[in-house]
């Protein structure tokens, strides 16, 4: 099945070049790109994408609050956060805005494509390793100022031993056949407590889940 994609960013440099990149995939479809984030909200509407190719630092709205709005709009589109990672202190905003992952600007077109691919299958960061970095590194920002969602305050009780073990090594960055070696178990009996814990927590993916696991304190930066 074609992914379609629709790719959100302000420099038509960067729109041309992942255009050029993705639609040389032949499972891929670049159908639409947008100038910033409201573009962004509109054009998901009219083409509805698979997934959202999303620049966070755009004119009139940025993509912390264009994935917002796209997250609570439409459930099919998954958003993919374009990032320099190095001087963006606003990606842990964006996830939590429920972003499924991050992309680095500077990727190769392999990595750009296969980013797209696991994003659209459901998956959540592209890398354990970079996911451990970045969820470490942002869950310390603005600790007084971050609000969990009532429903969700004390929900993690609902879990059961294992389901919570399972979350907790979700936050530290591991795959679903990472975690099934650590716990000796089949990697499909992983894939069903992920898909469990998802849905007793009202979440929409590993990504939203291993947020979750640091703000519930499951989980201690560093």
């Amino acid at each position: 099945m074609t992914i379609r994609v629709l790719i959100a960013d302000d420099q038509m440099m960067v729109r041309e070049g992942f255009s050029v990149l993705l639609g040389a995939m032949p499972d891929i479809e670049v159908v639409g790109e947008a100038v910033n984030g409201r573009d962004a909200v509109r054009r998901v509407r009219e083409l509805a994408p698979d997934v959202v190719l999303m620049d966070i630092r755009m004119p009139e709205m940025n993509g912390i609050e264009a994935t917002r709005e796209i997250v609570a709009a439409d459930g099919a589109a998954k958003v993919l956060v374009l990032t320099t990672f190095d001087l963006d202190e606003y990606v842990y905003q964006a996830l939590r805005a429920g972003a499924s992952g991050f992309l680095l600007k500077d990727a190769s077109a392999r990595q750009l494509a296969d980013g797209v691919r696991v994003v659209a299958a459901g998956e959540a960061l592209l890398a354990p390793s970079v996911t451990r970095r970045l969820i470490t590194e942002f869950s310390k920002l603005s600790e007084t100022s971050r609000v969990m969602p009532t429903a969700q305050q004390g929900a993690y009780g609902d879990l059961t031993e294992r389901e919570t073990e399972v979350l907790v090594l979700i936050a530290q960055g591991l795959s679903n056949g990472e975690i099934a070696e650590r716990l000796v178990v089949a990697e499909s009996t992983i894939k069903t407590h992920v898909s469990r814990i998802l849905v007793k927590l009202g979440l929409r993916d590993r990504t939203q889940a291993a947020v979750f696991a640091y703000e519930a304190r499951l989980v201690r930066p560093g």
